[in-house]
């Protein structure tokens, strides 16, 4: 009888499980609807802001794509030319066209038309300062833990190369508060963020970060801080304040007596502090001819043109050019940059 009813109460217990699991996968299934129509919503028209996979317009920044040492940003305007060694180009030629079109001039040389991603914005932009390049700059990214919808405050905004990549990182959602002492280089950079269409991702402020801090309307809100100062450590205990719990910080320093510095007083609100140096190594890869030795032979069979070469025995070699994919070290690597110091705040116990 006990058993009885025992098997009665599970079947009945396991039927009402049944049914609210599946009310649950409907309120999550509605949930998920809510927020996906909501974050369509929030990306809106700034998703095509940052989207490039659409054709070129009159007043679109386009990367004039040479060769690979050679590129340049050009704004399109209709009416004008471009003049280099290949020919004239004109502009009204290129409108219509979907990016990475080859374009040819009237001398039947040719360019390539880029879109102004922000790898490529980092290789033509003005340096009114040294910058950061890719492999810096996709380190920091990633150990930042940067995503759509962060907030990122950086200090050091210089010629906007990292702030570019930033922004294209909290896409659609976040954004990217940046500052610069020097108003003349902050105009600048706000003139750079307006042509590639990223002025509504990034504000940029005039503030020395290190003598007076970050604003205080910030505390508590930024999931990331990046600094890029002469002395990171007067700026490090406001960066400290700015942070939510668990937010995550990086300095960049090419001197290691800064860095020594920095760790010092990052020990006393942070965690987890590391490190590194990234240095990258690019490699050719190019097609290039060799010989193959087919050995000993007095007779041809006439299927290729042979040398033929003759051994210390007295032997007879015949050698023939192949093609091979050979793969080598560039001669002009790219040494040191500086250090990237990355730090964890503590979490309140």
């Amino acid at each position: 009888m006990a058993a009885s009813v025992y098997k009665n109460f599970s079947l009945l217990l396991i039927e009402e499980n049944d049914k609210l699991r599946k009310k649950l996968r409907y309120l999550f299934f509605l949930s998920g609807l809510k927020d996906l129509k909501t974050s369509k919503m929030l990306a809106g028209d700034l998703a095509k802001k940052i989207s490039f996979n659409r054709t070129i317009s009159n007043g679109d920044l386009v990367i004039v794509y040479e060769r690979h040492d050679n590129m340049k940003a050009i704004t399109v305007s209709e009416g004008s030319i471009l003049q280099n060694r290949f020919g004239v180009f004109k502009h009204s030629d290129w409108i219509g066209k979907p990016f990475g079109s080859k374009v040819f001039s009237n001398k039947g040389g040719f360019v390539y038309l880029l879109a102004p991603t922000p790898e490529l914005w980092t290789l033509v932009l003005s340096h009114r300062t040294q910058i950061l390049y890719i492999a810096d700059i996709s380190f920091v990214v990633m150990y930042l833990e940067i995503v759509p919808g962060c907030v990122v405050l950086e200090s050091g905004t210089g010629s906007g190369s990292l702030t570019t990549s930033l922004a294209r990182a909290v896409a659609p959602t976040g954004h990217v508060y940046t500052f610069d002492f020097h108003e003349q280089r902050a105009e600048s950079a706000r003139d750079d963020f307006e042509r590639t269409g990223l002025s509504s991702l990034v504000n940029v402020g005039v503030r020395d970060i290190q003598g007076e801090g970050f604003p205080d309307e910030f505390t508590g809100l930024a999931d990331a801080v990046f600094l890029d100062l002469p002395q990171p450590w007067l700026a490090i205990p406001s960066a400290a304040k700015m942070l939510k719990q668990d937010g995550t910080l990086c300095s960049f320093s090419p001197c290691i007596e800064q860095v020594q510095r920095s760790c010092e007083t990052l020990g006393t609100s942070f965690t987890d502090i590391r490190t590194f140096e990234v240095l990258l190594r690019t490699y050719e890869v190019r097609e290039e001819k060799m010989e193959s030795l087919q050995g000993n032979g007095n007779d041809s069979n006439g299927s290729l043109p042979c040398k033929r070469r003759q051994c210390s025995d007295g032997g007879n070699v015949l050698s023939s050019p192949i093609s091979s994919v050979m793969a080598r070290p560039c001669g002009e690597a790219r040494g040191h940059t500086g250090y990237l110091t990355f730090a964890r705040l503590k979490c309140l116990s």
